[in-house]
């Protein structure tokens, strides 16, 4: 819930009367489209790995903590599970090792691994004696405070148990393995005790892989997914009863094999929203971001994102193709009904546009690229249809920011904003005739450079008395506080957002006008994602 101070601070923006937490940064959370969080064909590489090689270099599987401030990963030439900290919540760059637990008293190839949600157990499955072994953690969470409590036997059913994975309740344990290619599901009649395992039923998963390697469920047991050795990649499968596997369908596959040949172990986060690979050619630990819209059929490179103030229209610029891309939504702000209407070159001005804007009644449209360091003025004979652009003018910002990234204009077209990596700042200009920009004249800058060394991108709330600038050096977005309505010299830092677990390369940021939606495009995965500003 809310606190009252929060509460008081969402009412007192522009108009006053606003949703809960509109504008505010620190009400903002991840929230994909529906459908898109566990869905594989919104999976992309987020380009973050790490080695475990210093600790392990036959890695077989891994184990998040669930609130993502521990990783765990486990591997069969030291025969250990090795702890790591994660400084930031599911962030594996961020990680430190703590130390290991051997597990060879046990079994000497260990391939899975899984904790009790508590933290207070962990379970290994092991190829020597192929069986899931159980310890109990009198400190939870803390491999060191581990103790062997026993065994149980999958050898009737898998003579290479590569990994084990318990329903949420522990009344149900599932482990996969590459000898009979499929999936074994038992009962447990005691929670969490394997003792009480009994075999169920299994499920083929030959069809899609000869060599599984991990396994992983959606949190209410719905989907299925299967890390496949021989295909390098992750199959995901639909349960039409949930935790019952017989009734999987298979749906489609996600390839991770442009990172590791040899994948070993599979992690998703609890909410579907991030998936972890280990493998051991490599020996890294690779994350992948789930849930963002694509728009590589456009453009590879999106460095802007702008919407029409009814959020029916979206328009995405990119450095690959060098154009402007209309996209039609059929849902209100709504991203995933985006669907490309026509693209716009603007490479005969701009060789690397970084960002756009338009004048509110879509006559007009703005681009600013780092080529010739200039923003360049479109007119639109027809509102909102970048079919019908014409280059007008261009403005040079060159002997203030030789690396311009982000534009933004004030509603009444007398103020222009440019942020930029040159100098980690933002720079303000007067128009002393609206919205055209050959009568720009350059009045103050603002640096921003303690929050981020590289700003790409810069958007205002409608008021002018607060400024957002994402930017790629600490994957952020920052809010701040204007004493004086949209002047940037009265500019003080107030909070950060990341953005980091979607996207390590944000190159652009665009606000809904209620403040209630924010909209990153990014680089790394050519996609954008929609945040979410107020009580979850």
């Amino acid at each position: 819930m809310a606190t009252k101070k929060k509460m008081l601070q969402a009412a007192a923006g522009s108009g006053g009367g606003e949703p809960e937490g509109a504008w505010d940064l620190s009400f903002a959370y991840y929230d994909p489209p529906e459908g898109f969080a566990w869905n594989l064909s919104k999976a992309v590489y987020s380009g973050k790995n790490r080695s475990v090689a210093a600790e392990e270099v036959s890695p077989t599987d891994l184990f998040f903590k669930p609130d993502g401030t521990k990783m765990y990963v486990i591997g069969a030439t030291g025969d250990d599970v090795n702890e790591y900290n994660l400084s930031t919540p599911w962030d594996i760059t961020s990680e430190t090792f703590v130390q290991r637990f051997a597990v060879n008293g046990q079994d000497t190839s260990p391939l899975g691994l899984f904790f009790k949600s508590d933290g207070t157990r962990m379970y290994v499955s092991g190829n020597e004696n192929d069986s899931v072994y159980e310890y109990s953690l009198s400190t939870a969470w803390d491999i060191s405070s581990a103790s062997y409590v026993q065994g149980f036997s999958v050898a009737a059913q898998e003579a290479t148990p590569s990994a084990v994975f318990f329903k949420p309740d522990g009344l149900k344990m599932y482990v996969v393995g590459d000898v009979g290619q499929d999936v074994n599901e038992y009962d447990l009649s005691t929670a969490w005790d394997i003792s009480t395992a009994s075999f169920l039923q299994l499920f083929s998963v030959s069809a899609q892989d000869t060599a599984p390697k991990g396994i992983s469920f959606r949190s209410d047991g719905t989907k299925m997914y299967i890390l496949g050795g021989s295909g390098n990649d992750v199959n995901e499968y639909d349960l039409s009863t949930a935790w019952d596997i017989s009734t999987a369908s298979f749906l489609q596959s996600f390839s991770v094999a442009a990172q590791e040949t040899n994948p070993q172990g599979l992690y998703i986060k609890p909410d579907g929203t991030v998936l972890y690979i280990v493998g051991n050619v490599n020996d890294r630990v690779y994350q992948y971001t789930i849930g963002g819209v694509s728009v590589s059929a456009q453009d590879v490179d999106p460095t802007g994102v702008f919407f029409r103030d009814d959020g029916l229209k979206m328009y995405i610029v990119g450095r690959s193709g060098d154009d402007i891309g209309e996209y039609d939504l059929s849902t209100s702000w709504g991203i995933s009904t985006a669907s490309l209407l026509q693209t716009f070159s603007v490479a005969a001005q701009e060789a690397s546009p970084n960002d756009l804007f338009f004048k509110p009644d879509g006559t007009k449209m703005y681009i600013v690229g780092s080529s010739d360091d200039e923003v360049n003025e479109y007119d639109l004979s027809t509102a909102w249809d970048i079919s019908t652009a014409s280059f007008l003018q261009n403005f040079s910002v060159a002997a203030q920011e030789t690396g311009p990234n982000g534009l933004f204009f004030k509603p009444d077209g007398t103020k222009m904003y440019i942020v930029g990596n040159f100098g980690d700042d933002v720079n303000e200009y007067d128009l002393s005739t609206a919205w055209d920009i050959s009568t720009a004249s350059f009045l103050q800058l603002f640096s921003v450079r303690a929050q981020d060394t590289e700003p790409e991108g810069v958007f205002f709330r409608d008021d002018g008395l607060k400024m957002y600038v994402v930017g790629s050096g600490s994957d952020n977005v920052n809010e701040y506080d204007l004493s004086t309505a949209w002047d940037i010299s009265t500019a003080s830092f107030l909070q950060l957002f990341s953005v980091e677990l979607q996207e390590i390369d944000p190159s652009g940021v665009f606000f809904k006008p209620d403040g209630t939606q924010m909209f990153i495009s990014g680089l790394q995965t050519a996609a954008i994602y929609s945040y979410t500003l107020g009580p979850q």
